[in-house]
């Protein structure tokens, strides 16, 4: 009695085991998808806030009215961050940048004082850009030009949205397939316990008494499978950022907290449901049933 019993409670680990590796794999696969999704978000916040508009300003503007018109600017909603580049400083980038001192052969300093602008993300759109680039305009009558480029606005935003639709239509494949690769693990692991569940029936126990211990195992099953992926996405994000430092700045802890919330909710959610559904299934069956599935 006592090897039965044994051999009982191995086989009930074995099971335990195998249902929340197969589990954790499949919640490591959703989480992946819902970290790119996030991740895209963050990459066009970061692409769109580095797009620069330069503000060229006229020669007869003194600098003490560019700096008054610099933080005109810094006080408008569209405007993340405003640079100043005098004259001189132009002349010395350029000059590092070519390896040789165009006022040399030329006899003055060619280049014009500027702004360089920085938008909010929400703000980085073609339509946004042309009205944003109206009231610049009408701030100073000093201002030459403003030079920006709208081929990469437009393409940056087309490119964002055809990504964004495409990961989550992933999304949504993904976690249908989810939901049947975890349902099936189930499943096979109730499917064992049936004829447990009709004697339990015979004896008079109630359905929830008979659904509380499969429902508490699963329950604990998309809890431990949850941890363990959110262990093994939260060691790649550290790797990744120790490769590249600059990750830091799309990975970010918000992203990672996010994702680790939403693979644990999909864990035990999906684990609990299945359970729920496979076992009300057998519940409702017939002795005779049992015997032909």
């Amino acid at each position: 009695m006592s090897k039965a019993n044994t051999r009982n409670r191995a086989s009930s680990g074995f099971e335990f085991v195998t249902s929340c590796i197969s589990t954790t794999l499949v919640l490591l696969l959703l989480g992946l998808v819902v970290f790119f999704v996030l991740g895209a978000h963050n990459l066009s916040v970061y692409v769109k806030e580095n797009i620069n508009f330069s503000i060229l300003i006229s020669d007869d503007m003194k600098e003490a009215d560019i700096l008054k018109l610099q933080k005109r600017l810094d006080q408008e909603p569209f405007v993340k961050q405003t640079e100043y580049i005098s004259k001189k400083q132009a002349l010395r980038e350029q000059t590092e940048a070519m390896g040789t001192d165009p006022q040399e052969f030329l006899g003055y300093n060619p280049f014009t004082a500027s702004i360089e602008v920085k938008l909010h993300s929400a703000y980085a759109n073609p339509d946004s850009v042309a009205v944003i680039e109206k009231v610049i305009k009408q701030k100073s009558s000093n201002i030459q030009e403003i030079l920006y480029q709208k081929e990469l606005i437009a393409a940056v935003n087309e490119n964002i949205r055809d990504i964004s639709l495409l990961l989550l239509g992933l999304a949504a494949i993904l976690t249908v397939i989810s939901f049947a690769l975890i349902n099936n693990t189930i499943q096979l692991t109730i499917y064992s316990k049936r004829f447990l569940i009709h004697t339990m029936k015979l004896v008079g126990a109630s359905w929830s008494f008979i659904r509380r211990p499969f429902l508490s195992r699963y329950f604990w099953t998309g809890v431990l499978a949850g941890f363990v992926a959110d262990a093994l996405l939260w060691g790649g994000a550290y790797l990744a950022v120790r490769w590249e430092p600059d990750l830091v700045k799309i990975i970010t802890p918000g992203v990672m907290l996010l994702v680790s919330a939403s693979v644990l909710l999909f864990g035990v959610l999906i684990t609990s449901l299945c359970a729920l559904f496979s076992i009300n299934k057998y519940l409702r069956m017939k002795a005779s049933a049992l015997y032909y599935i």
